[in-house]
């Protein structure tokens, strides 16, 4: 008899098991935008990870700069180690809340797709250079690779992923309504597009998997830039002791070894930072939920309010930790000369790509001939956004005979 006819999951994914009422069930998805029969092995959920493993987007992430350019050490985070590290975090969020793990990892795996070649620094040239011709959001960049510009199915372009995956992507930093003044959010071009052929229902919040992939994924940096700052030596124990959260973290760690070394202080302050920031989420996620008592997921995404959260005081310590990041690290001297010397590479690069089309690699210089100005601005952005550090650095020099 067939192994699979045995197996009680059989039909809908070995990895199907109960859920909170409140869970997103992968028996229920809204589906793909392309209809494709089921995986008897796998959930939707798990399908739509495991197309994001085998993506090419994926494995450029290992080359994409987090903080620190990928090429200045072995040991610093990337694009792809973070996304690890936040698919952990999500994972673990989801198990306790009885949600669907695999989901929350999808959508965790996923969410940097969109980013460029040395992080912010070439998101924001993309984005001056992209001023009028739609401008560049690696949000929605990261919605453009997965429904349109991976290549590798016959029947569509894109990963065909299902609705609560591209939900989650589109939604990783809120619902896209309104301002906090009232004023409606300006929607990318592609972003409106998208939504006429698969409705995300912008307005309301995503899904509480999706709320996991996305808190998940503020624990980590601020952890994980932590331990990158003090490897680099830009960040010591003591500047630490100015931030409440941090500060009284390293004061237990000291009462528990008081002749730690240093090193292994920073270790331990990142691994207590991210218990900490966990426990208060999953307690602070509960107590909502106990209020209010949702009987399904829409109820979810009707609640006007994330139910994944930190606590009021977690959460201003959160922001207090990010403030110090970005005073102290993000904008550091060392860093920002050579955030500088890379904004320049992605500049030169879109100018150079925007009059010599013929300098574009055959598949994009193919695609480029009959494009209209605008179309071709886009084309040229997502073949510079897609680019990793070490990509992008060996296009300059070959182009301009200069290094990064």
């Amino acid at each position: 008899m067939d192994v699979l006819k045995q197996h009680s999951y059989g039909q809908i994914g070995f990895g199907y098991g109960p859920r909170a009422i409140y869970a997103t069930n992968p028996l229920l998805t809204r589906g793909r935008l392309f209809a494709q029969p089921e995986s008897p092995t796998r959930t939707a959920f798990q399908r739509d990870r495991d197309r994001i493993i085998h993506s090419n987007a994926f494995r450029r992430l290992k080359h994409k700069t987090q903080v620190f350019i990928a090429e200045d050490g072995d040991h610093y985070r990337t694009r792809l180690t973070h996304s690890i590290e936040v698919s952990q975090i999500a994972r673990a969020l989801a198990r306790a809340l009885k949600l669907d793990e695999d989901l929350s990892e999808a959508i965790a795996l996923a969410h940097d797709f969109g980013h460029t070649p040395f992080g912010h620094a070439g998101e924001e040239v993309l984005n001056r250079s992209m001023r009028d011709f739609g401008g560049f959001d690696h949000n929605t960049q990261g919605l453009r690779i997965v429904t349109k510009l991976e290549k590798r199915y016959p029947e569509f372009s894109g990963l065909n992923l299902t609705w609560e995956v591209l939900e989650g992507l589109a939604k990783h930093n809120g619902p896209l309504k309104t301002t906090s003044n009232g004023a409606a959010v300006p929607l990318h071009c592609f972003i409106k597009k998208f939504n006429v052929e698969m409705d995300l229902e912008l307005e309301d919040y995503a899904g509480p998997e999706a709320q996991c992939a996305a808190i998940a994924d503020d624990i980590a940096y601020n952890a994980h830039d932590i331990d990158d700052g003090l490897r680099s030596g830009l960040l010591k124990i003591n500047d630490l002791r100015e931030v409440p959260l941090s500060a009284k973290i390293i004061a237990q760690i000291e009462q528990d070894f008081p002749t730690i070394d240093q090193t292994i202080c920073g270790y331990e302050l990142v691994r207590r930072q991210i218990t900490l920031m966990v426990e208060d989420v999953i307690s602070q996620s509960y107590d909502r939920i106990n209020r209010l008592q949702p009987k399904s997921v829409d109820d979810i995404h009707k609640a006007g309010i994330p139910v994944v959260s930190f606590s009021d005081t977690m959460k201003s310590q959160e922001q207090q930790m990010k403030q110090f990041l970005y005073d102290r690290l993000y904008y550091h001297p060392t860093v920002l000369q050579r955030r500088k010397a890379a904004e320049k590479v992605v500049d030169d690069l879109f100018k150079h790509f925007m009059e010599n089309a013929n300098d574009l690699p055959l598949e994009w210089k193919n695609q480029a001939e009959t494009c209209s100005e605008r179309r071709y601005a886009r084309l040229v952005c997502d073949f510079i956004s897609g680019m990793t550090d070490n990509y992008a650095i060996r296009q300059h020099h070959r182009l301009f005979d200069l290094k990064l």
